[in-house]
C-alpha cells in the first residue's frame, strides 16, 4: 500500500516542472494516492490537478506533465519567486 501513497521526492519532481514553468505552487493540486494511467487536467483558469499515475515511474511521468503544461500554454519562465 506505501507504494501508492506519493512522498516528497514525487513531490519534488511534480515542483521541478511547475517551477521551470511558472506555475505557483499553491495552483498544484496533486492528489496523494497514485492512479493509473494518471490525470493532468486545469480545473480552473488557477488550477492545475495531477494524479501520479502507479504503474509508471513519477520521472517518466514528469516528461509528460511538462508536455502536456506546455500544450495547455505554459511556457519556461526565469522566475524564482516561490517564498510566500
Amino acid at each position: 500500500m506505501a507504494e501508492e501513497i506519493i512522498n516528497m521526492d514525487d513531490m519534488n519532481t511534480i515542483f521541478s516542472v511547475t517551477d521551470k514553468l511558472g506555475i505557483h505552487r499553491e495552483s498544484v493540486s496533486v492528489d496523494l494516492t497514485r492512479e493509473d494511467p494518471g490525470v493532468i487536467s486545469q480545473s480552473s483558469s488557477l488550477t492545475i490537478d495531477i494524479t501520479i499515475p502507479l504503474t509508471t515511474s513519477t520521472q517518466e511521468f514528469a516528461e509528460r506533465l511538462e508536455s502536456e503544461l506546455r500544450s495547455l500554454g505554459y511556457v519556461e519562465t526565469d522566475n524564482d519567486d516561490y517564498d510566500d
